[in-house]
């Protein structure tokens, strides 16, 4: 009864973060119902230009794969969290940056507006430290 119980669990939970994902903003341009300005694609992931930059460069780069945020990713993600990492070095390197910061926000307080795993690359300007 328990691996029953468990199983209906895990169940509705990939269910409630795939409508999650599909319902944001992000999900809809993976949908290609919401238009970007796409500097990246490839069968994992997309990577546009945000249309609030808080950089002269800033790239978003969002995974394919339905992930709410880091905390919900998973062992078997990490290939395509690995893959994120190498396209925002790629990206920003297009990009012209020599240098750059690489931010994933988890969770609402810190900073995360929208609830679909993604990664930002910011550029163009000297950043200070400690960030917000």
């Amino acid at each position: 009864m328990e691996k029953i119980n468990s199983r209906i669990i895990k169940s509705l939970e990939l269910k409630r973060e795939s409508i999650m994902n599909e319902e944001t903003i992000f999900g809809k341009i993976l949908k290609g119902e919401i238009p970007c300005d796409k500097i990246h694609s490839d069968s994992l992931c997309i990577a546009f230009r945000d249309i609030q930059p808080q950089a002269p460069v800033h790239i978003l780069i969002i995974p394919r794969k339905p992930i709410t945020s880091l905390k919900e990713a998973k062992d078997e993600d990490i290939d395509l969290l690995g893959h994120l990492l190498i396209i925002s070095k790629k990206v920003a390197i297009q990009e012209g940056l020599d240098n750059w910061r690489t931010v994933i926000n988890t969770g609402e307080e810190s900073g995360q507006t929208v609830f679909h795993l993604h990664l930002h690359v910011i550029g163009g300007r000297p950043l200070k430290w400690p960030p917000g």
